[in-house]
């Protein structure tokens, strides 16, 4: 599978549209949610769909992370030969439900801010936010199509909406 660590062949809009997604994340923790955040985007930049994360207790559905919900709505508004040329922005690195989810829709490129291995240094063993040791790279890599990854970018200012939300 093509993959790409960093910020490795990214574009200022790739960048602009990865800090929209840091940013949700933000705006998802300040309305007492988990502070995650995802859009899918065209090849053009134009923003398909978006979600934070409503997964949180005690009301919150635990398969509907930010990702996957991001996936899913974009999914019902293109076509699957639409959706290969769109991209994923992420705060944080796919779970692997959500790569589960950019897998099947169909969505062609992933760019996640915050590594699952730095997002477990930031939420511990909390009962909440329980962390795969499984790479979305590794999920794609075992598929028939090819989904290319960049990532982690922009992890310092991805981490700044979980500092203290996780005590």
């Amino acid at each position: 599978m093509t993959s790409a660590p960093h910020n490795a062949c990214l574009s200022e809009r790739d960048l602009d549209l990865l800090r929209q997604s840091i940013r949700l994340s933000e705006q998802s923790r300040e309305e007492g949610r988990h502070p995650f955040a995802a859009l899918v985007a065209d090849a053009e930049g134009r923003v398909i769909a978006s979600a934070g994360n409503n997964s949180m207790p005690p009301e919150g559905d635990p398969t509907q992370h930010a990702e996957l919900v991001a996936a899913a709505r974009a999914a019902k508004l293109l076509s699957p030969e639409q959706l290969a040329s769109c991209t994923l922005y992420t705060s944080a690195e796919p779970c692997c439900m959500c790569a589960g989810a950019v897998y099947w829709t169909g969505i062609g490129r992933v760019v996640y801010a915050l590594s699952e291995h730095a997002l477990l240094g930031l939420t511990g063993a909390h009962p909440e936010n329980p962390t795969f040791s499984l790479p979305c790279r590794e999920v794609f890599a075992r598929g028939q199509r090819i989904v290319q990854v960049h990532g982690p970018v922009l992890e310092d200012e991805a981490a700044r909406a979980h500092h203290g939300f996780w005590a």
